[in-house]
This record gives structure tokens, C-alpha cells and sequence, in this order.
């Protein structure tokens, strides 16, 4: 064949190529368009035309790092790469905090097994996650979602059953331990019958603790990866993440976003704190309705300068006041329950702002903290015991205290069901009753009957992905509670930032 002759077959085949995919129709418009339309930048126009009939992005690499989070522990990075008009691109990145699998004491060792679970997910999207979402496109998020939860839910299931075979065998052991002999003589000393019916008051036996969900080391890279997909396809489409997440909830974009009202941390009085008081581990304002996020958040943030100028005159020693927990706020050692809250409406009156009026009070007294299983009370304050029942009462005659107060997270353990019942009875009417750690983090059935409460604190992460972060929302709002209050977000622990 002649190098003309080759020429010419050459000029076939690019024509047939370029009818192929329209071309020379597609070049016409564009054209045709950009002579009417005659754009300050033409070229800039013709790129903008054709980047539309393009190709869409795919997914070409997820990517995982360790890095610190906001209270300085590790964290996730996972970065999201994609074919774009082929180019690859890095999208974008989100961080997500490790929770250890169970609560530790020892700083060290909960730091250790953070680190632990970092790099235990930095592995699965490695060798699996990130292979599994080649190809896929991050708009595709249902999709994703279930590719996560088939990766993990063997691991979830393998957990279960280790956890089953343990309970199995010290049941068992517990069995097989020979009982010691109880002394005849020891019910028939004179005065015995009394001490033994006071005995028997006394330790009232409780419903014990049910055993914590699973969380499997590394169960945070299926959080933190769907996190970055949502991201990235919002990013890809242009539009917020709220819209966006909003989009696939509703399966259009909201034509209006209404912020929730913030509940805000200003004060720790809780178990950590150097005072007495146990029992207020979180003392949260609650702007009034009607007000903008930045007015909510200038609000607490003058109100927070107040009160840090009060402290000194309230407290026995500066540095108790002026230190700071995790998530951010002051931690007071308070030596009885009204203190705070009087410090707190003292700062309001100096700034001209009503309590119970312009500004409510929220308090998450984190009960679960403050149980002692084996007394069947809780210590409320250093040295005072409270039994559940007794604990309903107390509540009671705060809120009568302080009217100002709407919310209660975590006034009982969730195994007081009886009492949660009770204390919503007598309070529903004024003040919001929420579960935090007294409800789940992922959806799906509850074991026995739910606590009666306002609303539950949804927490994305461990293994949540968005779309059960959405199943859990739509859930919620079907129960029909006749509370007002749905759901409280809260998307990440101890106070670290979030994206949602």
C-alpha cells in the first residue's frame, strides 16, 4: 500500500471515529452557538460545552492516611481520587476520629489503640475498599454504601461470635465455681434480723449494664470512606454537602434549608471536673428560636467571656477556672447543683439576656458515668448516692428549680426503663428528655423495649455510612413520638469537626 493510499484509509477510519461519537454534529453546534451567543470568552465557552457531554467522573483511588485530629489524637484522612475527563484529580479529603472499641482509663492505652484502629483501616482501604470502588461513580452512593457494608459485615459478624464464645465460656465458669458454705451462726447473733432487712434495702439489686454494641478496630474506614465519596460527588456536582445529602434524602435539592438551633457547650461540671458536683457533665445554651447561626453563635460566645470573668469571684482557685476540656469549654468545679446555673444567670443579667427567655439550658448529666452496679446508685455529687428512683425525683425538683432548662441528655441509664417512663411523665411537658449513649448508633431493631424519650443523638461513625445515617433519620421521624423534638445530630465525638 502507497503511503497516499495509506493516507486515505487513515482519513476513513478518523471520520468513521469522529461520526462515530457525533462529532462533526456536536463541533457545528458549538460553534453555531458560540457565533449567536458570542461570548467574551470563546474558548472558555467551547471548553464549558464540551466538558458537558464528557465522560462522568470515576473513581480511580481512595486513599488513606493517619493524621492528628482536632484534640490532637489519631484520626482518619481518606482522599478520594477520580477520573475526570482523563485527568486524574484529587477530589477531595475528609477526617474522621478514632473511638476505641471499649472506654479505657489509661490515656496511654486508649491513645494506643486509637493509633491501632488508624492503621488497621488505613489497610482495608488499601488492599480491599480501594480496588472494591475502582471504576464506580462517587455519585453512586447507594451503591457504595452497600459495597461497604458487605466488606464489613462479616468482620461485624466474626466480632459477634467471638464476643458470644467469651460470655459462653465465663458463664460457664461462673457455674462450675464452687460456692463457699454460709455459717449457721451467723443469721442467729442477737439484732441480726434488723441488719439483714437493711442489708437487703440496701442493695436492691439493679438491671445490670446490657454489653456494648461492637466496634471493631478499623470499623471507622467505612464511615470515613462514604463520608468522602458524599463529599466528592458534591463537589463534582457543584452544590453543598448539606444539599447534596439533603438531595438523596428527598430525591430533589431542598428549595429551603432550615439550620437547626445549636445546643452549645459552655461548661463542664461532670465526673472530670475538681469539684464535687458529677452530674452535670455538660451544660449546653440553647439560643432562642429565630435566631441566625451567627447570632446563636456571637450570643455564646459573649456569654462565655461573662461567665469566664464571674469565675474567679465563684471559684476556690483560678486554674480550676480557666481550664478547658476536650470539647472546648470551661470545666467548673462546682460543689452543688445550683451553682453553675446561678453563675450562668448571673452572667445573663449582666449582658441584659433573660434565662428561660432569651437564652435555655440544656444538660447532658451522662447518668451511665456515674453508676455504681454493685451500690444500684448513682453518685450525683462526691459522697451522695441516688437510687433511679430517687434520681426521678431529683429532676423533678431541679426543673421546678430551673425552669430555664429544656433538655435532659442522658439523665438515666437505658436499662431504667421504668424510671425513664416515670421521669417522662412527670417533665415531657417542659423539657425534652434525649438519649445519647441510651440509644444506638446504627440503625436497625432495638433489643427489648426502647427508653422513652424525646429524641435520640445520632453519632456518624465507626461503620455508619450516609445512607444509614439517612435510614436512621427517616426511621426517627416514623416512630410518630408525640415529643417535638425528631433527632439531635451529632456527627462526630468529642467535640471533633465534622463535614455533615
Amino acid at each position: 500500500m502507497s503511503r497516499t493510499e495509506g493516507s486515505r484509509e487513515e482519513a476513513r477510519s478518523a471520520a468513521q471515529y469522529y461520526r462515530g461519537h457525533r462529532i462533526p454534529e456536536r463541533v457545528e453546534e458549538a460553534l453555531n452557538t458560540g457565533y449567536r451567543l458570542q461570548p467574551p470568552d470563546l474558548l472558555g465557552y467551547l471548553s464549558n460545552y464540551f466538558a458537558e457531554l464528557s465522560m462522568p467522573p470515576v473513581i480511580s483511588g481512595v486513599r488513606g492516611r493517619k493524621v492528628l485530629g482536632g484534640a490532637g489524637s489519631a484520626a482518619l484522612e481518606v482522599e478520594v481520587f477520580c477520573t475526570v475527563r482523563n485527568k486524574e484529580k484529587r477530589i477531595c479529603s475528609t477526617v474522621i476520629s478514632a473511638d476505641p472499641a471499649t472506654p479505657l482509663t489509661c490515656h496511654e492505652a486508649e491513645e494506643k489503640e486509637r493509633a491501632m484502629s488508624v492503621e488497621t483501616a488505613i489497610g482495608w482501604i488499601r488492599e480491599t475498599i480501594g480496588p472494591l470502588l475502582g471504576g464506580t461513580q462517587p455519585t453512586e452512593q447507594s451503591d457504595i454504601d452497600q459495597i461497604l457494608s458487605d466488606f464489613f459485615q462479616p468482620k461485624l459478624e466474626e466480632e459477634r461470635r467471638r464476643r458470644d464464645n467469651e460470655r459462653d465460656a465465663a458463664a460457664l465458669s461462673t457455674r462450675s465455681a464452687p460456692t463457699p458454705p454460709i455459717s449457721p451462726a451467723a443469721g442467729k447473733k442477737k439484732g441480726s434480723g434488723k441488719a439483714g432487712k437493711k442489708a437487703a434495702a440496701a442493695e436492691k439489686s439493679i438491671p445490670p449494664a446490657d454489653p456494648p454494641e461492637p466496634v471493631i478496630r478499623g470499623s471507622l474506614a467505612v464511615s470515613a470512606v462514604s463520608l468522602a465519596v458524599a463529599t466528592s460527588a458534591a463537589i463534582l456536582r457543584d452544590v453543598p454537602l448539606y444539599s447534596y445529602v439533603s438531595a438523596m434524602k428527598h430525591g430533589k435539592p431542598p428549595s429551603e434549608v432550615t439550620m437547626p438551633t445549636p445546643l452549645i457547650t459552655m461548661m463542664s461540671c461532670g465526673k472530670a471536673s475538681p469539684g464535687k458536683l458529677n452530674l452535670m457533665k455538660e451544660i449546653m445554651v440553647v439560643p432562642r428560636p429565630g435566631l441566625t447561626a451567627q447570632q446563636a453563635v456571637d450570643l455564646a460566645s459573649s456569654l462565655q467571656a461573662e461567665i469566664i470573668n464571674q469565675m474567679d469571684g465563684v471559684c476556690k482557685g483560678g486554674a480550676w477556672c480557666t481550664s478547658v476540656a476536650m470539647p472546648g469549654c470551661l470545666v467548673f468545679g462546682a460543689e452543688r447543683m445550683d451553682q453553675p446555673l446561678d453563675l450562668m444567670r448571673g452572667a445573663c443579667e449582666r449582658l441584659g439576656l433573660q434565662l428561660g427567655g432569651d437564652v435555655y439550658v440544656a444538660i447532658n448529666c451522662a447518668a451511665y458515668e456515674l453508676m455504681d452496679e454493685n451500690k444500684g446508685k448513682y453518685e450525683i455529687i462526691g459522697g451522695v448516692w441516688k437510687s433511679p428512683e430517687e434520681m426521678v425525683d431529683l429532676y423533678v425538683d431541679l426543673l421546678g428549680r430551673h425552669p430555664a432548662i429544656v433538655a435532659l441528655v442522658d439523665p438515666l441509664r437505658k436499662e431504667d426503663a421504668a424510671q425513664w417512663e416515670a421521669l417522662g411523665k412527670a417533665v415531657s411537658s417542659r423539657c425534652y428528655l434525649i438519649a445519647d449513649v441510651a440509644s444506638k448508633t446504627a440503625p436497625g431493631p432495638q433489643r427489648g423495649d426502647p427508653v422513652l424519650s424525646s429524641g435520640a443523638v445520632l453519632k456518624y461513625t465507626n461503620h455508619m455510612t450516609i445512607s444509614d445515617l439517612l435510614e436512621a433519620v427517616q426511621l426517627m421521624e416514623g416512630r410518630g413520638s408525640g415529643f417535638a423534638v425528631r433527632h439531635v445530630g451529632r456527627v462526630a465525638p468529642r467535640g471533633e469537626d465534622s463535614q455533615v
